[in-house]
């Protein structure tokens, strides 16, 4: 697993330091911001672009493994317990179920494009029906996603803490963000050994506690199915049913936090085929299956506490400390049930937001960068991310779970279902969306409205609605109005434009062929005259500056998004 030969390889220039740098002064500024930055690959683990296959050293197990600690966060544990005290068990079961399957149907392309093609939910936004800055608005739309859910996760952390160590909260919220930041640094590498060698003891702590429940008291089976929460409703009830999927519905964008591991995936070939699509199902679109879990289990261990402790437990059963260290205290003696509370509770909030931090210093980076054509470097976002989700753990943003999950969800869902609906129907439907992803500077619009209007209007008119602007009657409708609205207003876009802003060009300039024998992504190299680095070939495009002799030159993604001048850009093509 080391990638010690990798690492200096990298940064090693690919070519002698006077063919570096070309072109005017201008040029020659973005030249050199680029070579610094591509100097830091190694740390900054491919922020802006294409992940090379020389990079991806990982077995598929490796990475789905990595991916699925991800999912370790406790956030589901206090969603399936709160839509299950406000709407009742069945309600929140059925919400639950209703919100997995939307996200397993729509992370499944996602997830796909990303394994094949090696590229972030960001590169694949951008050619499928949003443009190269069009995208911008859904990256922060996820780093959203990730300062919020950091948030909850350190408050959760801040509740184990001053429960077993009496730390004060707002001591423990500094600590959960402060010890996440040397963690995320070194990227990939760093958070593949810690995912993996944390996992085992993590799925020990969870597994032995509703095991043991289940075993020494199944009658808090028939407690469950009876409990009719505060609404008093026991039947399913669609408005309520629907209320408690809008909630879980604001863990789809999770599936982009998937993504950033299932980049990192080996090339598929017929030999590992069968590992390849496992590993791109169960740690893409299936991460849902163990959150809609973890979302009813919270709920059970909740109602357990209510059903059989003090009527004051409902304060705190919905805090999973709370939920299993009343377990752990029925099964072993109180300090050692205290402290694997704790204990199952930092692991659990290191697991996913290194994940957090990770990703949304990469949101971050991609939008500033884009947007400023400067490239501060991804700890510096790291650091901003924190800082905000620092803010919102100080703020109690706990005791407003359900609303602000509740209207996040349908940005997420407008952003994610847009992106999908554009691969599945205009992709291979339709067949007006180009099939092969496309994200490099030059080659795309700078907008296109297919799926930039199609995921402002969903979002916009299923906000509307969550807040009542259309009456109380279809007010917990919102979530089908963000699923419907972004799953049909792409295509029929796409239609009226006739696909004409998808690509900008479709010839980039380079002979030799984008993909290999098995359809992956090719690992011919090619000089980057720029920053004087080689690149594989998906990543590269031909500069607009031929080379002295006349010949043709070649451009890196990374020294594009930096040019300020916009003299390397192709022009487009008629």
């Amino acid at each position: 697993m080391s990638h010690d030969s990798e690492t200096t390889q990298l940064l090693e220039p690919a070519a002698p330091p006077g063919a570096a740098v070309v072109g005017s002064p201008a040029a020659q500024a973005a030249g050199n911001t680029a070579a610094l930055n591509a100097t830091k690959e190694s740390l900054e683990d491919y922020t802006l672009r294409f992940a090379p296959r020389s990079y991806r050293k990982w077995s598929a197990r490796v990475v789905a493994t990595s991916a699925l600690g991800g999912i370790a966060y406790l956030a589901d544990f206090s969603i399936g317990a709160n839509i299950g005290i406000s709407y009742g068990t069945v309600n929140a079961i059925f919400g639950i179920l209703v919100a997995a399957v939307i996200i397993f149907a729509t992370g499944f392309p996602l997830a796909y494009y990303a394994a094949r093609y090696n590229i972030d939910l960001d590169l694949i936004t951008r050619g499928s029906g949003f443009g190269y800055y069009g995208s911008v608005v859904t990256n922060i739309i996820f780093a959203t996603f990730t300062f919020i859910f950091f948030a909850l996760e350190g408050s959760i952390m801040a509740q184990g803490l001053e429960l077993g160590l009496g730390i004060p909260q707002w001591l423990g919220y500094a600590a959960s963000t402060v010890i996440i930041i040397p963690l995320v640094i070194y990227g990939m590498n760093t958070l593949a050994k810690l995912q993996v060698w944390t996992t085992p003891l993590w799925l020990l702590l969870m597994v032995v506690a509703v095991g043991y429940l289940l075993v020494s008291h199944p009658e808090s089976i028939n407690s469950f199915f009876a409990y009719t929460g505060e609404s008093g409703d026991g039947g399913p009830n669609l408005a309520s049913v629907m209320l408690a999927a809008g909630v879980c519905l604001s863990l789809m964008a999770q599936i982009a936090e998937q993504i950033d591991y299932l980049r990192f995936m080996p090339p598929r070939t017929d030999a590992n085929r069968g590992a390849w699509w496992r590993a791109v199902i169960l740690a893409g679109p299936g991460w849902v299956i163990f959150g809609a879990i973890k979302q009813i289990v919270g709920l059970f261990i909740a109602i357990y506490l209510i059903a059989s402790l003090d009527p004051a437990a409902s304060a705190t059963a919905n805090e999973p400390v709370h939920q299993f260290l009343g377990v752990y205290q029925e099964m072993m003696p109180a300090w050692l049930a205290m402290t694997l509370a704790v204990v199952l509770v930092v692991i659990s909030q290191i697991k996913i937001n290194v994940t957090n931090a990770y990703s949304g210093s990469l949101a971050w980076t991609n939008s500033f960068t884009r947007i400023t054509k400067t490239y501060p470097g991804r700890m510096v976002f790291v650091v901003v991310n924190l800082l905000i989700a620092l803010v919102l753990m100080e703020a109690n943003m706990f005791d407003f779970l359900n609303t602000i999950l509740g209207f996040y969800a349908n940005c997420a869902m407008a952003w994610v279902v847009t992106v999908a609906s554009d691969i599945a129907i205009n992709k291979y439907l339709l067949k007006i969306s180009p099939k092969v992803p496309e994200f490099r500077r030059g080659m795309l619009y700078a907008v296109n409205p297919v799926g930039f209007l199609s995921m402002l209007v969903s979002a916009g008119i299923s906000i509307a609605v969550f807040f009542g602007a259309f009456g109380s009657g279809i007010q917990p409708y919102s979530p089908i109005f963000a699923v419907g609205l972004a799953l049909v207003l792409p295509p029929v876009l796409a239609v009226l434009t006739r696909g004409k802003f998808y690509l900008r060009r479709t010839d980039d300039g380079i002979d030799l062929p984008m993909f290999d024998a098995d359809g992956n992504p090719s690992d011919a190299k090619l000089l980057c005259h720029v920053t004087g680095l080689e690149f594989e070939r998906p990543d590269m495009v031909r500069s607009a500056q031929d080379a002295p002799d006349g010949g043709p030159q070649y451009v890196s993604s990374l020294a594009l998004s930096t040019d300020k001048s916009g003299e390397l850009v192709l022009p487009a093509q008629k």
